[in-house]
């Protein structure tokens, strides 16, 4: 394999876009420093990551999920239905273990996809992030001040210069609560990663200890009452199969946050061991204590009787524990405000490496050299998501979050897949290695075999007999080395195409699939057709992937040692799908409000990133060559 240059002159000016957006960066590592910044604080640890994971994912959601979900969908299986849907946010957690160990640095699925897939796609994951966090804590800025509310006599409680104030000119209603809340925590962000952390924790204990509360309380009143909301002449399944299985696609968003930690891998100790036990840990705290809140608040009162507003303590106060209402709303303002901190954290690390990249104004890529955080980036994601708290009710804008967090999940598990069956195979270099790059590949011949290989690394580590035999056998046996070599690469190279265009056809099939099954205003022949080439490419695609071996490069690639994902490609695959699912589930109106965001992303890059990004004059070589031009270049500044 020769080198190649990423240069788009001569290809015209569609060629050169096309190229741009399937161009890939290297991982980082030893070799590959970032330049002209500070490096971020490695501070975190386990338990630092799991603070930070189930801060994010516990918010408010359950205090209120456990009602809406209970009365609409699932009944008394509430449990089961949160069972499910942790058990399909693993698969997402899974594949985000093996990237987030292979690949530790900032940008969470933008990162990963970048590597991956290429620039196009990860820009577009990028941006989309960028969206869901800044909306994400817009949204739960605002859920704070009608629960801070109560402590001061209930709805419309707070002092006046707190209150919401409704401004009937502009027919918009401002909450200064909300935008101070963003503030004083975006002041905290940027005074450092574990400084913050610790606040965090503090904050997530106060949570969890409500929720042991709502345990151990809610258990103690169950057995003195004994277990009303159980013994329904409807039974356990109230709603049926379908209706658990509705209710696991809304308690699905309250299993996810594992993303944050991602975030985060730069500023971890140990990546390769830290990350997948934070995730995992993270996961399974979250879903332990879910499923027990929803036994035990189900089993007081029947599930038709709950308060959706507030179903937690409505139920304590049903069994006379009315003091138990300041508790749990405590809870929820702590969950709150921890999930707040956990919207606010990824972004500004999102923007430091698609700034890295190039692809944003470097103004964005600063790291304070004091405090080893991105201000800059954490002061504009605070300014952004105050000013949208403080004037918008982002209620309705809500279901844009969930786009973000599903595309990001579902290109998380195509590079998975891609990782293990056809990784990238060449690195970029900077174009100002070209002469060191144009030295090394005088060693190679067309095949990218180094022409003095065959002696020097004969008389380097064979034994002294080795030279007779290849001076005997010369004529005979270099040629069918060179025609074994040649069909070994040829084998390969069909592999890869094999496994490539597979796992194109896996995604076209789940899109199919999960569209034709989800519009019943399709024509039956066309609803059905659709799904039986749909599953017909998703069964098609598992198979051939699990019949095809898998690259070896897999096992060098990033950083080894670290967690590797299980059942591939079965569980890339399932998680694929039923992401695709969910995401087609939105709607059309979130899916308009996303595309308008995404078109102004597009302009964007088309004007700034694709012409300003860091692979823009890259020199690509084979991976194999790639340590050989860094020792060059190495040797030659010193």
């Amino acid at each position: 394999m020769g080198f190649i240059a990423d240069s788009q002159k001569g290809v015209g000016l569609w060629g050169g876009c096309v190229r741009s957006l399937v161009r890939r960066k290297q991982v980082d590592s030893a070799h590959v420093k970032v330049k002209g910044h500070h490096q971020l604080a490695k501070e975190l640890s386990v338990p630092h990551l799991i603070v930070i994971g189930i801060g994010s994912t516990i918010g408010a959601g359950v205090y209120i999920l456990v009602g809406t979900v209970a009365r609409e969908h699932s009944g008394p299986a509430l449990a089961i239905s949160f069972l499910i849907a942790g058990v399909a946010a693993a698969l997402s957690a899974f594949c985000y273990a093996e990237l987030a160990s292979r690949c530790p640095s900032a940008g969470s699925a933008y990162h990963y996809s970048y590597i991956c897939i290429g620039e196009g796609v990860a820009w577009l994951i990028g941006w989309a992030l960028v969206l869901e966090y800044t909306i994400g804590g817009s949204a739960v800025a605002r859920g704070i001040s009608p629960n801070l509310a109560f402590f001061f006599g209930g709805p419309n409680s707070l002092p006046g210069f707190l209150a919401r104030q409704h401004i009937p000119g502009l027919d918009i209603v401002v909450d200064p609560v909300a935008s101070i809340l963003v503030f004083i925590v975006t002041g905290l962000l940027c005074v450092g990663i574990k400084e913050s952390t610790l606040v965090q924790g503090f904050v997530t204990t106060v949570n969890v200890c409500v929720l042991l509360f709502v345990i151990i309380a809610g258990s103690y009143l169950g057995f003195k009452t004994g277990w009303a909301g159980y013994g329904l002449p409807s039974g356990y399944f109230a709603f049926g199969v379908d209706g658990m299985l509705a209710g696991s696609a809304t308690l699905f968003f309250a299993c996810i946050g594992f993303d944050s930690i991602a975030s985060t891998a730069e500023e971890v100790k140990n990546p390769q061991r830290d990350l997948p036990l934070g995730i995992g840990f993270t996961l399974a705290t979250c879903c332990t204590l879910y499923m027990l809140v929803s036994v035990v608040i189900l089993g007081l009162v029947p599930y038709y009787a709950m308060n959706p507003d507030t179903p937690i303590s409505s139920v304590f106060a049903e069994h006379g524990v009315h003091w138990a209402a300041y508790i749990i709303t405590s809870g929820a303002v702590m969950a709150l405000c921890s999930a707040l901190m956990g919207s606010l954290l990824p972004q500004p690390r999102i923007l430091m490496a698609m700034a890295r990249d190039g692809l944003l104004p470097s103004f964005f890529s600063d790291v304070n050299k004091n405090t080893q955080v991105p201000v800059k980036s954490t002061l504009a994601t605070g300014i952004g998501a105050a000013t949208l708290a403080f004037f918008m009710d982002v209620d309705q804008l809500a279901g844009m979050v969930s786009v973000g967090t599903l595309l990001a999940f579902t290109m998380v598990a195509i590079s998975v897949l891609i990782l293990r069956y056809v990784p990238p195979d060449e690195v970029p270099f900077p174009s100002s290695l070209q002469d060191t790059i144009d030295s090394v590949a005088l060693q190679y011949d067309l095949n990218g075999q180094d022409i003095n290989c065959e002696t020097s690394e004969i008389d380097a580590g064979t034994s002294s007999t080795l030279p007779m035999l290849h001076k005997n056998n010369a004529a005979v046996d270099y040629p069918e080395i060179v025609q074994q070599e040649a069909q070994v690469v040829l084998k390969e190279e069909n592999r890869r195409k094999i496994a490539g265009w597979t796992i194109a056809f896996t995604c076209t099939g789940a899109f199919l699939l999960t569209y034709a099954a989800t519009d019943l205003n399709l024509p039956r022949p066309v609803r059905f057709t659709m799904c039986g080439v749909g599953g017909a490419l998703l069964l098609f695609g598992l198979i051939v992937l699990t019949l095809v071996e898998q690259d070896d490069a897999r096992h060098s690639f990033g950083h080894s040692g670290g967690f590797i994902c299980p059942f591939v490609p079965l569980l890339p695959i399932f998680c694929i799908l039923i992401n695709t699912y969910l995401l087609i589930n939105l709607g059309a109106a979130t899916w308009a409000r996303v595309s308008v965001w995404l078109l102004i992303g597009v302009f964007v890059y088309a004007l700034y990133g694709r012409t300003h990004s860091s692979l823009l004059d890259a020199v690509y070589v084979p991976v194999a060559h790639a340590d050989r031009i860094h020792r060059s270049s190495v040797d030659i500044l010193a």
